[in-house]
């Protein structure tokens, strides 16, 4: 009897070291990237094959795999989601780590057999909460949390974007704005001729936040490169060295009319179309 009530006392003392081992044992990155690509009507199948492969020739290029070596793990998570107005958010390359030429290749590879496609609006404030829930199905730990929004216009629909700017940072997630002119328009109601400001003031926020404006399609993957290094990296370029660029840690307490310019544009829009 003794020996059978031993037995059993040490098989209830391994299930409740179970869970605390297992718990020990949880992979960290430094870095856990969402990567939110606009694919609003407002940009053409053109600029859309270039934003999609931009991002694979990113991704796998020399520099940011040496940034990805140059951390404490030397890893980090990626996932890659596609945006348009509020009921527009989807998943095309859910959370992979990357910490091998051959990992990044991977990531290329899902990203590059995914079709494009296009949807209406423009909703970067939804955009910025569908991000920031990714981190919910987060498989690892990761020392810093970002996600680097693209857009070529200003919200237009669904939550304001700053307000959910800074509900996001309010959870420890830096937002750093890739704003996007990659053709010259000047007939296009939603085009804005300012975007970077409009993304310093009414989007990106957290430690360190900043915008790298593009403009012109063959600044395009250039563009990509140098931001994911600088977000892997860890250091925000110096304004002096990088015009657009803003560092910043920003939770506003109203609403800058700025950042209802896109809300005030598609109401004139409308006026213009009533009969």
């Amino acid at each position: 009897m003794l020996a059978t009530l031993v037995a059993g006392l040490l098989v209830l003392v391994g299930l409740v070291a179970a869970p605390k081992a297992s718990a020990q044992v949880r992979e960290e990155v430094d870095v856990a990237l969402v990567l939110a690509v606009d694919i609003s009507h407002s940009m053409d199948t053109d600029e859309q094959a270039l934003q999609r492969s931009g991002y694979m020739t990113a991704i796998t290029s020399p520099e940011v795999m040496s940034a990805i070596r140059s951390g404490l793990t030397g890893k980090i998570a990626v996932s890659y989601l596609e945006w348009a107005g509020s009921a527009s958010q989807s998943i095309l390359v859910d959370w992979q780590i990357i910490a091998t030429p051959q990992d990044a290749e991977n990531f290329a590879s899902i990203l590059g057999e995914a079709p494009i496609r296009r949807a209406y609006r423009t909703a970067i404030g939804d955009a910025l909460l569908f991000s920031a829930q990714q981190f919910d199905t987060l498989p690892v730990a990761a020392m810093k949390k970002v996600i680097d929004i693209s857009g070529d216009g200003p919200n237009n629909q669904g939550t304001f974007a700053p307000i959910a700017r800074d509900e996001v940072v309010a959870r420890g997630i830096v937002i750093n704005g890739l704003p996007l002119k990659l053709k010259l328009r000047t007939d296009g109601w939603g085009d804005m001729e300012n975007l970077d400001v409009y993304y310093q003031t009414c989007v990106i926020g957290g430690p360190g936040a900043f915008v790298i404006p593009v403009r012109g399609a063959e600044r395009f993957a250039e563009a990509i490169r140098r931001k994911l290094v600088l977000e892997i990296a860890g250091t925000p370029p110096a304004p002096a060295a990088s015009p657009g660029a803003l560092r910043v840690q920003r939770v506003s307490t109203s609403i800058d009319p700025l950042c209802l310019e896109g809300e005030r544009r598609w109401q004139q829009r409308n006026r213009n179309y009533e009969p």
